[in-house]
This record gives C-alpha cells, sequence and structure tokens, in this order.
C-alpha cells in the first residue's frame, strides 16, 4: 500500500510539473549573429538573444533561433523558420531582427530593402499570427563604426526604415535597436564604446590569440545592456509584452 501511494505521488508531481511546463509563454528569437547564442569558444562574443532569460519571469521561456550569418532570406530558405512556426503557441510572441546580412551581395542572402526583404517581414509576421501568437519587429543594432569626427556612420541604409514601414503597415508592435543603441553608443564614443563590442587583447582569451576589433558583434557586457534597451522600450510603449518582463 505504501508503495501504490509512493507511486502516486511522483505521477501526481510529474503531471503537475507537465502542465506547469506547457503552461508556459515562449518568447521565439530570430535574427542574425547579433542576437545569436554563441558557443564557449567564441567568447566573449555574445548575442543580446543569449541574455534575455534574464530579464524574463517565471512563466516565460526563451527560445533564442537567431544564428550567425543569416538574412531573412537564407532563415526562411534552409527550413529553419519552419521548425519554429511548427512550434509556436497561441500566446507566444515572435521577436524578429533581421537586415545586417540582407545588405549583403550574395545571392544566398540579399535581399532589396524596399521590396523582398519588407515581404519576407510581412511574411514572418502574417504566419506568426495565423498561430495566434505575437510578432515584434526590430531593427538591427548600430554598427560601431565612426567618421573622423566622432560620429557614427550609418551602414544599414534603407533596411531601417524599411523595418518600421512593415511594422506600420501591419500594426506589429515595432522597437527600433538601431536607434536605441546608435544613443548608447553615441553617447559612449569611440573609445568607451568598445567596451560593448567585441574587442579584447592578444591571448586574453584561449581562443582569441591575435585579439580581436570587432566593432559588428557584442561581448557579455554589450549583449545585457542591448537587451535591456529593448526590455526598456516594451515597458515605455506599454506593449503587451511587458506582462511577462521582470
Amino acid at each position: 500500500m505504501k508503495t501504490y501511494k509512493l507511486i502516486i505521488s511522483v505521477l501526481i508531481v510529474i503531471t503537475a510539473f507537465s502542465f506547469k511546463s506547457a503552461d508556459k509563454v515562449t518568447v521565439w528569437m530570430i535574427g542574425d549573429s547579433t542576437m545569436a547564442n554563441k558557443s564557449a569558444k567564441a567568447a566573449p562574443e555574445t548575442g543580446w538573444g543569449m541574455v534575455m532569460n534574464e530579464f524574463v519571469n517565471t512563466i516565460t521561456r526563451v527560445s533564442n533561433h537567431a544564428v550567425n550569418g543569416r538574412s531573412s532570406k537564407s532563415f526562411l530558405d534552409e527550413g529553419r523558420w519552419k521548425v519554429i512556426h511548427d512550434s509556436i503557441k497561441p500566446g507566444d510572441y515572435v521577436i524578429i531582427q533581421f537586415g545586417h546580412n540582407d545588405e549583403k551581395p550574395a545571392e544566398n542572402l540579399h535581399t532589396d530593402a524596399a521590396t523582398t526583404y519588407k515581404e519576407l517581414l510581412r511574411k514572418y509576421i502574417d504566419e506568426t499570427r495565423a498561430k495566434g501568437a505575437n510578432p515584434i519587429v526590430c531593427s538591427s543594432i548600430v554598427r560601431r563604426q565612426f567618421d573622423g569626427k566622432g560620429n557614427l556612420i550609418d551602414t544599414h541604409g534603407a533596411y531601417i526604415p524599411a523595418s518600421k514601414e512593415i511594422a506600420l503597415e501591419t500594426k506589429t508592435p515595432y522597437v527600433d535597436m538601431e536607434a536605441l543603441t546608435r544613443r548608447l553608443v553615441s553617447e559612449l564614443g569611440p573609445e568607451k564604446s568598445k567596451s560593448l563590442y567585441l574587442f579584447c587583447k592578444p591571448d586574453e582569451y584561449p581562443n582569441r590569440k591575435n585579439g580581436v576589433q570587432d566593432s559588428t558583434h557584442l561581448n557579455e557586457v554589450g549583449a545585457r545592456k542591448v537587451a535591456a534597451l529593448f526590455v526598456e522600450d516594451v515597458k515605455k510603449q506599454k506593449l503587451p509584452l511587458q506582462g511577462l518582463l521582470k
């Protein structure tokens, strides 16, 4: 009898845990290397999606599917979106951030800002909503490229306004990460802003024998600051996602 009761108790706990896990809202993230998870050998490189789990509450989980080197086109063509789309539940969120690689000339990556880029963002938006989930469009984060006068150079061109346009056209929440990160990096200036990006001295990390100077990708400090900017703007706009944030 005691054994039977023990088995029943264990089953109740397992069942309760299963329901609890199933009830969690998932925040899906799709994008490129500035958002992506990194392996330990890539240290100190850190995508801002890697740390988003630190900003959500206990009923929420973050599933970051951003991948290095992907554009809105290649992410779709490689079947990466299908995997996510098949798993989206009503009430989930999908954060969409492409642009860094869409501007590249390679045939498997390139999209036109005014046409194919917007069409693909619309596809992600529409298919997210068709599953009863909530899309959020983000512009790309700024590259740390200053001119000789200490002003940041615009490296994304028409892709930034295009992301805003499609968000407005589809009435989708929009977080202008380019503007938010531009303000942060500009305030820090050419030297201090290196503290956010992938800069390290030779042999500072075992996998960085020659050091690195990378003004596109973030380090751990930068990733947390960028994720915090996203969270702050969601709360400032009072977007529904704020109910899942700490």
